[in-house]
C-alpha cells in the first residue's frame, strides 16, 4: 500500500515537472491573466470616465443654479418658486440633495427638509465661502459631492454656497453589470484558453515524448541507430547531439570489447605455451638437464612478457588519476633523450634498424622525469618495432621560448588514414589479426598520451601507410599547476 502512494506521490511530481505541465501553465498564464488584467483595468476606466462625466455635469448645472441664486436674491427670499422647481428637477434627475448655505453657515434651503436652519461647517463650505469650487467623490459611500460658492452678479462677492450631494448607485449598478458580464466572457474565454492549453501544449510536447520513447527504444535496444525526430530545430539539434553521444558510446563499447578480446588473447598466449612447455617436460622421462634449463629459459621470457602486459595496465591505471601525482623536477631533456636511446639500441640492434638522436640546443624543463621516459619510450620503442629491415628512426629535440619539442619519426610500416584517428585510444591496436608477431597491449600509445596531456603538452600523429609515421611531441618548459587540478 506504502509503494502504491509512492508510486503516485512520483507520478505526481514527474508531472508537475514535465515539458507538458510547464507549456500548460505558461499558456494559461499568458492567455487568461493577460484578460484578466484587461478587464480589471477597463472596468476601473469605466468607473473613472463615469464618475468623472457626472461630475463635470453636475458642477456646470450647479454653476447655472448659483448664478440663478445670486441674480433672484433667493438667499434673502427661498420662496422663489422658479429656482425651488429647478432644484426639484435637479435632485430627481441626478438622485441627489441640494443645500443652499448662506455666508453664516446656515442652511437656508434643504430639498430634504431635514437639515434647514441648522448651521453647517465642513472643510468644503469653508472653501466655497473663500470662493473655490469643490468636487469629492466618496468611493465607499458612494456619492458625488459638488459645493460652489454664490457671488454676487455686479461685485463678485461670495454670499454663500450651494452644496450638491449625488448618489452614484446607478453609476454602481452598472459597474455590477459589467462585472458580471466581464466574469462570463472570463470564464468562457478561460475554457477556451485550457482547451487551446492543453491542445497546444500537447502538441508541442509530442516530439518531447517521443523523443523519449525513441531513446528507451535504443536503450533497449530494439530501435533504431540514431534518432530522427524533426518536428522542431531544437528537437533535431537534441537528435544531433544524442547522436554524437551514441555514436561515442558505441565507440567506446567497441574499444571496450576489443580491448577485452586484445588483452585475453595476450594474457592467454604465455599462460598457454607455459603450460605446453611444463607439459612436453612432464611426459619425458629422464629427459636431459640441457632441455630442461631451454624449457625454464622459455618459460621465464614468457613470464616476463605476461609481466609487461600486466605492467601496462597499471600504468594506465594510474595514468587516469590527476596530475597530481607528478614529481616535477628540473631535468635537461637532452641527456634523457640519449640515456632512453641508449637504453633501446639493443632492440634496434636486432632489427638493423639504425637510431638517431639530433638535438638542434640544450634544453631545460619542468617534467617527471619517470613518466616523461615512459611515454617518449614507448615511441622510439613503437617506431623500432613497427619498422622494417636495414629501417631507421630519428628523434629530434629543439625548443623554444615556451616549450620543447620533440619528434620521432622512421621509414617502417606506417600507420593506415582510417586507423590514425584512432591509436591514441586506449586499448586500440592497428593490428588486430596477432599475425605479425609484434607483441603489444596496444596500450602503449593511450601511456604516452596520457602522461603528455598531464604535462600540459600535445601530440600529433602523421603517417604514410608503407611509408612511416612521424609523431611531434609539445611540453611546456615550465609546467603549471592548473586551479582545476
Amino acid at each position: 500500500m506504502i509503494g502504491v502512494v509512492m508510486k503516485r506521490k512520483k507520478k505526481i511530481r514527474d508531472y508537475f515537472k514535465s515539458l507538458k505541465f510547464r507549456l500548460l501553465f505558461v499558456l494559461l498564464l499568458f492567455g487568461i491573466v493577460p484578460m484578466l488584467m484587461m478587464q480589471f483595468f477597463v472596468i476601473r476606466g469605466y468607473e473613472k470616465r463615469a464618475i468623472n462625466v457626472r461630475m463635470v455635469d453636475i458642477l456646470s448645472q450647479s454653476k447655472i443654479l448659483a448664478d440663478q441664486i445670486a441674480a433672484y436674491g433667493y438667499l434673502e427670499d427661498i420662496t422663489v418658486e422658479a429656482i425651488n422647481k429647478q432644484f426639484e428637477q435637479l435632485s430627481n434627475i441626478y438622485d441627489g440633495r441640494v443645500l443652499v448655505i448662506d455666508q453664516s453657515f446656515h442652511i437656508r434651503k434643504d430639498t430634504f427638509d431635514i437639515d434647514r436652519d441648522k448651521i453647517i461647517i465642513s472643510e468644503e463650505v469653508v472653501k466655497c465661502i473663500k470662493g473655490e469650487d469643490v468636487s469629492k467623490y466618496d468611493a465607499v459611500n458612494g456619492f458625488i459631492e459638488v459645493a460652489v460658492p454664490v457671488r454676487q452678479p455686479a461685485s463678485g462677492e461670495v454670499t454663500g454656497v450651494m452644496l450638491v450631494s449625488v448618489s452614484t448607485d446607478v453609476t454602481q449598478t452598472h459597474i455590477a453589470y459589467l462585472r458580471q458580464i466581464g466574469l462570463v466572457v472570463a470564464l468562457l474565454a478561460g475554457f477556451v484558453c485550457i482547451v487551446l492549453a492543453v491542445l497546444l501544449s500537447s502538441l508541442l510536447a509530442q516530439p518531447f515524448i517521443q523523443l523519449s520513447k525513441s531513446i528507451d527504444e535504443i536503450q533497449a535496444g530494439y530501435g533504431e541507430d540514431e534518432l530522427m525526430i524533426h518536428s522542431y530545430s531544437e528537437t533535431e539539434l537534441i537528435c544531433e547531439r544524442t547522436n554524437e553521444l551514441l555514436h561515442r558510446m558505441k565507440v567506446l563499447d567497441d574499444s571496450r570489447q576489443e580491448f577485452v578480446s586484445n588483452v585475453s588473447h595476450e594474457l592467454k598466449t604465455p599462460l598457454t605455451s607455459m603450460k605446453v612447455l611444463a607439459d612436453s617436460l612432464n611426459v619425458q622421462e629422464n629427459a636431459p638437464v640441457e632441455l630442461y634449463k631451454e624449457f625454464m629459459q622459455d618459460i621465464t621470457n614468457e613470464i616476463d612478457r605476461e609481466n609487461k602486459i600486466i605492467t601496462d595496465l597499471l600504468s594506465l591505471v594510474k595514468m587516469d588519476k590527476a596530475a597530481d601525482g607528478l614529481n616535477i623536477a628540473s631535468l635537461n631533456i637532452n641527456d634523457l633523450l640519449e640515456l632512453i636511446l641508449k637504453r633501446l639500441r639493443p632492440i634496434a640492434k636486432q632489427q638493423n634498424v639504425e637510431l638517431v638522436l639530433e638535438s638542434f640546443r640544450p634544453v631545460t624543463a619542468e617534467v617527471d622525469e619517470v613518466k616523461l621516459t615512459l611515454a617518449i619510450s614507448n615511441l622510439v620503442e613503437n617506431a623500432i618495432k613497427y619498422n622494417s629491415e636495414n629501417g631507421w628512426v630519428h628523434v629530434s629535440l629543439n625548443a623554444d621560448h615556451q616549450f620543447f619539442y620533440i619528434k620521432v619519426e622512421d621509414n617502417g610500416m606506417g600507420i593506415p588514414e582510417e586507423s590514425l584517428d584512432r591509436i591514441f585510444e586506449r586499448f586500440y591496436r592497428v593490428d588486430k589479426s596477432h599475425s605479425k608477431g609484434i607483441n603489444g597491449t596496444g596500450l602503449g600509445l593511450a601511456i604516452t598520451r596520457s602522461v603528455i596531456l598531464m604535462h600540459r603538452g600535445a601530440i600529433k600523429a602523421f603517417s604514410t601507410e608503407g611509408e612511416g609515421t612521424i609523431f611531434n611531441v609539445r611540453i611546456p618548459l615550465i609546467y603549471v599547476v592548473r586551479k582545476d587540478g
